[in-house]
């Protein structure tokens, strides 16, 4: 088991969570339903994972837990793209963005493979 407050990238998706929210609060109201809830539940998505999976008691199932924190990071990339040519997200913060959830799939392909080959041995 491991202590995910301690974990650098489950740092980062807080703060890259915390970071949407506060982007998405100016999205046009009529993106209540839309964007705004689909970026807002893909970034929680991310530690949130993290931190389920690093509850569990075996390697494979952190495992797997960090997989679904991987493709909301890459989701959550896709859906930042499409608030940016819209125009609901400047270039400025979508670059910085952008950056922030490039670092935090970095980390956590990283981090799976570790695992991942803790319990292929």
């Amino acid at each position: 088991m491991h202590n995910f407050r301690e974990l650098k990238v489950w740092q980062k998706a807080i703060e890259f969570s915390v970071d949407i929210y506060k982007m998405t609060s100016s999205f046009p109201t009529e993106e209540k339903f839309g964007l705004i809830s689909q970026l807002r539940r893909s970034a929680v998505s991310i530690p949130s994972n993290i931190a389920e999976g690093s509850s569990r008691t075996s390697d494979k199932e952190f495992f797997h837990f960090l997989s679904i924190s991987i493709g909301s990071a890459y989701e959550s990339e896709t859906q930042l793209i499409i608030s940016n040519k819209l125009k609901y997200v400047n270039d400025t913060n979508f670059e910085e963005l952008t950056k922030k959830v490039t670092e935090i799939q970095k980390m956590l392909n990283s981090f799976s493979e570790i695992i991942r080959n803790k319990f292929s041995k």
